[in-house]
């Protein structure tokens, strides 16, 4: 099994950069399917998710390259395939994004049920949901979702939950439907809105994206274009608490301010200073002696619970009790037994994390469960005593983009072994 070894208690300094957001790379990936020619996009990151949805593209009949550094080029010019690779689609719980954009081109979809993190159930009735009431019918057998239309039909679909996956899957079926479609109850996040601006981009007729109604035109085609994919807020939120746990001095540029205001906003609450040097740049100083906060994982924007886990580890050394409540995924505190192994004081009740702070934790062997928890043990292995080790990289590799070495770039003593 791959793994890395930290040797703790470094202070980390310097300026690092965030890469491109996964989370807005890969539907913007899966959005190409509309489209009609080439399509160039930049800013996005080098991950084992992102390869694993251009292999999804080439399965479907495009031709896709990653080129280094970080962008991709797709041509879209012969006719897409309607059935979805099952080990592509089991492997990451993204490729379904690929169901409403198959169904919208072609009228005939069969996607896998889709996997992922183990971190809780994440169903997609409310994908489903969405494109039956465009006018799909919908059958699910031997583990595949098929989807049938002669035609798309725009009409007002009201969200039960304002799911990130089924805003974009929904709304870039959408985009292809005859008439207009109304989204109620959305999802916000700013990779919603990263989508919305580059389907606008290729002839789409979308407004509202990024707010809780979405109204859609439909039109009958889109063409390529070129695109950057907006700045990561997850992983530039990953490398300020890096530099917050190991009482350091860390700038972290290319990032969207506005996009890390939930995590900015407890972080300055717990004491910590960060100061937003300009709308890209974000540094993080005078750390030492922080204090424990509470928070609930919410929609966008809310406090992300892609960062609940690494907030947890800058919290296990706080002064006081924190809480935490998880209320987007049920299983998503698996990380915390871990950071107990380092010599965390945790206590787990339900959707409830209390972590009652210490003055300090110890270098341990540790497993990573899933993407951000991956993240929390190196963080907390930043700022233990002595050595860790964390087992179970390729995880980790889905979702960031060389972390281990932008800690190196700040100092952190990190050896990677490779598989």
């Amino acid at each position: 099994m791959s793994k890395l070894t930290i040797l703790g208690q470094n202070r980390l300094s310097g300026t690092v950069a965030a890469s491109g957001a996964k989370n807005a790379a890969l539907p913007i990936l899966a959005a190409t399917i509309l489209m009609e020619g080439e399509i160039t996009l930049t800013n996005v990151p080098h991950l084992m998710d992102v390869l694993t949805m251009i292999r999804m593209l080439k399965a479907l009949g495009l031709r896709a390259e990653y080129h280094h550094p970080n962008s991709v080029k797709i041509w879209n010019q012969k006719k897409v395939r309607h059935i979805a690779p099952y080990e592509l689609v089991t492997a990451m719980r993204a490729s379904f994004f690929v169901a409403g954009p198959i169904l919208a081109k072609t009228g005939l979809a069969k996607v896998p049920l889709p996997g992922g993190c183990t971190i809780g159930t994440r169903p997609i009735d409310i994908h489903l949901k969405g494109f039956k009431q465009l006018g799909a019918q919908c059958h699910i057998e031997h583990g595949f979702v098929e989807l049938q239309a002669k035609k798309l039909v725009g009409t007002r679909i009201h969200l039960d939950f304002p799911s990130v996956g089924a805003t974009e899957n929904i709304m870039m079926a959408g985009c292809l439907a005859e008439g207009e479609t109304l989204i109620e109850n959305c999802a916000q996040e700013p990779e919603i809105t990263d989508l919305g601006d580059f389907l606008n981009l290729s002839g789409a007729q979308i407004s509202g994206h990024g707010t809780a109604t979405i109204h859609i035109k439909g039109v009958t085609s889109l063409k390529g274009v070129t695109h950057s994919v907006v700045p990561d807020r997850i992983e530039a939120g990953t490398l300020m608490i890096a530099g917050a746990i190991t009482g350091g001095d860390v700038t972290v540029t290319h990032v969207n301010a506005e996009h890390l205001s939930p995590v900015i906003d407890k972080m300055r609450e717990a004491g910590i200073e960060v100061e937003i040097l300009s709308l890209d740049t974000v540094r993080v100083n005078n750390c030492k002696g922080y204090s424990a906060v509470n928070f609930d994982t919410l929609p966008f924007p809310g406090f992300p619970t892609d960062m609940q886990a690494q907030m947890m580890a800058l919290l296990i050394l706080a002064k006081g009790t924190s809480v935490i409540k998880e209320t987007i995924f049920e299983n998503r505190f698996m990380h915390a037994t871990e950071l107990m192994r380092m010599g965390a004081n945790i206590h787990l009740d339900s959707q409830f994390a209390f972590i009652n702070g210490v003055d300090k934790i110890s270098g341990a062997e540790v497993k990573i469960t899933d993407l951000r928890a991956g993240a929390a043990l190196i963080l907390a292995g930043l700022a233990a005593e002595g050595s860790t080790t964390v087992y179970g990289l390729k995880h980790l590799r889905r979702g960031y983009d060389n972390l281990p070495e932008k800690l190196r770039s700040l100092g952190a003593h990190i050896v990677e072994y490779p598989d």
